[in-house]
Parts: C-alpha cells; sequence; structure tokens
C-alpha cells in the first residue's frame, strides 16, 4: 500500500489545505482527498507542484508499505 503523508507536511510546515491549495494550483477537493488519503490516482504534476512547495523529496511525501498477507 502506498501512504500519503500529506498530513504530516501539513503540520510539520503549519500550513492549511487552502494555503497549499493555493500555493499549488490544485482544487482544494483534490487536496482534501490526498490528505485523507482517499484519493486513487495522483498526477505525477501535482506531486511535483507540492514537493516544491514544501521544498522536499517525493519520500517525505509517499511511503510503501508491504501488504500483510
Amino acid at each position: 500500500m502506498i501512504k500519503i503523508k500529506l498530513s504530516d507536511l501539513l503540520g510539520k510546515h503549519k500550513m492549511t489545505q487552502k494555503a497549499l491549495s493555493d500555493v499549488t494550483h490544485i482544487r482544494p477537493a483534490t487536496i482534501s482527498k490526498m490528505y485523507y488519503e482517499e484519493t486513487k490516482r495522483v498526477d505525477i504534476a501535482q506531486l511535483n507542484n507540492i514537493c516544491k512547495a514544501f521544498d522536499c523529496e517525493i519520500s517525505d511525501l509517499l511511503e510503501y508499505i508491504p501488504d500483510k498477507k
């Protein structure tokens, strides 16, 4: 499973979802779905914009957790 760590980054940078939406030009609803890990697909350009906004690596935003068998 892939964990989206957007909530961690927003907390670390003391930024709201709305502020991130304004900076990245990503729709607030899309940011919200990522925040609550409800999204099924993520656009590469969106990941790029989020990494630019937080000046972070993709590994700071996404984490692979092996599924339990």
